[in-house]
């Protein structure tokens, strides 16, 4: 299916009574297509978590800094973010009670790295619809200005799928939205470690290259309501989805118990979706 037969228009958040996020929060999201910063994991908590994730990245090589890409049913430990209440009450104000991670991603860029991730909408990549994806941003390392946090332009989500085009050498993708530097002034997703984010799928978002000497590292988990469906038969082949909280009704998802294993070596990933 090509992008332009996908729904990808923003359908606003509905919720007169939600648990975790304000009124005012809710009304952001809708208006702007995100919301921050959001506590989730104290400083022992983070250091753990720092602690398994550098693991993982070591375990992996070359390949670990962006390589980590939807092992949410292959690792225990990435399996027991995904399903954390202290993440999913927030989700859960976003999607409703059945909530759906069908995709997660670590995300660190060394210190020095020229690489940068163009302007984009997440959605136009990915073989879903309607567009009803939240990403939760957990900062692993503090994420600001300087260590090349992640960008918005704000406000951007409502408006459809924009054009796209090519992009330099040093890009993470090999396509670009088109125009961006025009759509507004970008927000920083400038966040503590142990502190998370939210953003609707269609907002346009990137990040410039780390010329600071400390990395940035992130891990992004991808949640839906399961009347999203796949639309994408090749695309769905690397999709593993966790059903966190309620049920799928539809039938549209798989369910992925907690695995057993926590070892990246024993393992691969099904597939990579994007980078922040």
């Amino acid at each position: 299916m090509q992008t332009s037969e996908l729904d990808l228009s923003f359908t606003p958040v509905t919720n007169p009574a939600p648990a975790k996020l304000s009124l005012n929060e809710i009304e952001q999201y809708n208006r702007l297509g995100y919301v921050r910063p959001i506590d989730a994991y104290s400083t022992a908590e983070v250091a753990r978590l720092r602690a398994y994730f550098d693991k993982l990245m070591a375990d992996m090589g070359p390949d670990g800094a962006f390589g980590i890409n939807c092992y949410q049913a292959r690792l225990a430990g990435i399996w027991d973010i995904a399903t954390d209440d202290r993440i999913l009450d927030y989700v859960q104000d976003i999607v409703g009670p059945n909530i759906i991670c069908w995709a997660t991603a670590v995300l660190s860029k060394p210190a020095g790295s020229e690489q940068y991730v163009p302007w984009h909408q997440d959605a136009s990549f990915w073989g879903l619809q309607p567009a009803r994806t939240v990403t939760v941003w957990l900062a692993i390392d503090d994420a600001d200005n300087k260590n090349s946090a992640m960008q918005w332009i704000p406000g951007t989500h409502n408006r459809g799928h924009l054009p796209i085009e090519d992009t330099g050498a040093d890009s993470v993708f090999h396509m670009q939205t088109a125009g961006a530097d025009a759509m507004g002034k970008p927000v920083y997703d400038e966040l503590k470690a142990g502190q998370f984010s939210l953003h609707a799928d269609m907002l346009v978002h990137g990040s410039g290259p780390n010329l600071s000497d400390r990395r940035r590292c992130g891990l992004t988990l991808r949640y839906c309501p399961p009347e999203v469906r796949i639309v994408d038969d090749e695309w769905s082949a690397g999709v593993e989805a966790i059903i966190c909280r309620g049920e799928d009704p539809y039938g549209n998802w798989r369910h992925h118990p907690r695995p057993d294993n926590d070892d990246i070596t024993q393992t691969t990933s099904p597939r990579a979706y994007g980078n922040n």
